[in-house]
C-alpha cells in the first residue's frame, strides 16, 4: 500500500460541485440552501465568527444551521470524542485520523447538511472536507489521492458556496490555545509549531488556487472589524 505516505503531500483542488441524482444525496441539481465553511488553525476564532454570522444572517430573516466537525450528530460526536479525547489518542495513525473525520462528515451531511440545503436554509460548518486536505493530508504527510477520493465519498457533491478562512500568524495560534481557560488541550491542540505551520500555509495554497470560493480574512483584527468582512463577503458572494 505504498500510495498512503509521502513527503510533503502536494494539495489537491476540489473545485465547487452542484447536486445531482448520481451521488447518492438526496437532493435536486440545485436548491436555494448556501453552504459556508469555515476554516483555519486551532484558536483562528471560527467558532466566535459563526455565532455573530448566524445572528446577523437571522436578523435579516434567513433560516440558518449552525454544525461542528467532527460532530454535530449523535454519531459524530461519539467519533469526535474518540478523535479528540481517547487516552490511546496520541498513538493514532494519520490514516485512521482521516478515516474517521470522514465518517463524521459523511453522516452529518447526509443527516444535517443536506437536509437543511434542500429546504433553503443557510447551513455554517465549523470546518468541512478542507480540514482532511489540510490537517491530515498535509499536516500528517498523507498522498493526497486517497485524500481526495475520501473526501468525495463523504461528502458526495455537497461542496461549500463559499469557504471563509480565518488566518492567524502560528505563534498567534498557539498563544490562544494556551490562554483558553477550560480543559486542558486536546490532541489536535497539543500538536507542534511545524505542524501548524504546514496546516497555515496549505489553507493560504487552497486559498490562491480557488479564489472563486475560498475568502482569507486576517484573524489578528478585532472580533467586530473580522465579522464586518465576513458579512460583506457572503453578501457579495451569495447575494
Amino acid at each position: 500500500m505504498t500510495f498512503l505516505t509521502a513527503r510533503r503531500a502536494p494539495i489537491v483542488l476540489m473545485r465547487p460541485a452542484r447536486f445531482d441524482q448520481t451521488s447518492g444525496m438526496p437532493l435536486k441539481s440545485k436548491t436555494a440552501g448556501k453552504l459556508i465553511s469555515f476554516e483555519g488553525s486551532e484558536g483562528s476564532g471560527k467558532s466566535t465568527q459563526i455565532v455573530r454570522l448566524a445572528s446577523h444572517l437571522q436578523q435579516v430573516g434567513r433560516d440558518v444551521v449552525s454544525v461542528r466537525e467532527p460532530g454535530g450528530t449523535e454519531i459524530g460526536e461519539q467519533i469526535r470524542n474518540i478523535i479528540v479525547h481517547n487516552s490511546k489518542g496520541d498513538e493514532m495513525c494519520a490514516e485512521t485520523e482521516l478515516l474517521l473525520f470522514a465518517a463524521a462528515r459523511a453522516q452529518l451531511v447526509r443527516e444535517k447538511i443536506a437536509p437543511a440545503l434542500s429546504r433553503g436554509a443557510v447551513v455554517l460548518s465549523d470546518r468541512y472536507l478542507d480540514s482532511s486536505t489540510v490537517y491530515q493530508g498535509i499536516g500528517r504527510n498523507l498522498a493526497p489521492d486517497p485524500v481526495q477520493m475520501i473526501n468525495r465519498f463523504a461528502v458526495g457533491n455537497v461542496m461549500p458556496d463559499l469557504t471563509v478562512v480565518i488566518d492567524v500568524p502560528t505563534e498567534v495560534s498557539l498563544t490562544r490555545i494556551r490562554l483558553r481557560a477550560s480543559d486542558v488541550p486536546n490532541r489536535m491542540e497539543r500538536a507542534n509549531i511545524d505542524f501548524y505551520n504546514k496546516v497555515r500555509e496549505g489553507y493560504l495554497v487552497l486559498a490562491r488556487g480557488l479564489p472563486e470560493r475560498f475568502t482569507v480574512i486576517d484573524g489578528t483584527k478585532s472580533e467586530d472589524e473580522i465579522a464586518k468582512r465576513i458579512w460583506a463577503e457572503v453578501k457579495a458572494r451569495l447575494g
